[in-house]
């Protein structure tokens, strides 16, 4: 199908390839984004997980004894989160978008072989400071990450 488009996140920066997917979900095309563990966040890695780990302590004003909101801690959700905010969920064009994204961890068997491109603009070698994996983010707010299958 002309429109899907499958894309290898490996060692692309986080908000630039958020900011194309999500250009690429209002135009109507099918994303598939596979590797999402090994996106990159910039910046110093204890300020990056600090800063996550902040999104945690919010609490509610309706039920404060609650732990709060729910956050994502695997890297493939924390990837969507970020397209999420990026497209206008408040009008039905924006969650028919969101509804065609699809994230995965490493590559499924069924989606080996196909073509993936990759986008130089969101690349990490155009960083000139520190930079921190999605995968050591998401371990450092509790993801215990991907059991392997025994077939």
């Amino acid at each position: 199908m002309a429109g899907e488009v499958y894309i290898d996140a490996t060692n692309q920066i986080l908000g630039r390839l958020a900011s194309i997917v999500a250009k690429m979900l209002l135009e109507g095309k099918r994303v598939y984004v596979f590797n999402s563990e090994k996106i990159v966040v910039s910046g110093e890695r204890r300020r990056v997980i600090e800063s996550y780990k902040l999104l945690f302590k919010v609490r509610t004003h309706y039920n404060p004894e609650k732990s709060g909101i729910r956050r994502y801690r695997s890297p493939h959700m924390i990837f969507k989160r970020a397209v999420r905010g990026m497209l206008p969920m408040d009008k039905s064009k924006g969650r028919e978008a969101y509804r065609r994204l699809k994230a995965f961890i490493g590559v499924p068997e069924e989606y080996r072989g196909r073509e993936m491109i990759r986008f130089p603009e969101a690349d990490v070698s155009r960083l000139k400071n520190k930079y921190v994996y999605l995968e050591d983010v998401a371990k450092e707010l509790g993801w215990r990450g991907v059991e392997p299958r025994v077939r």
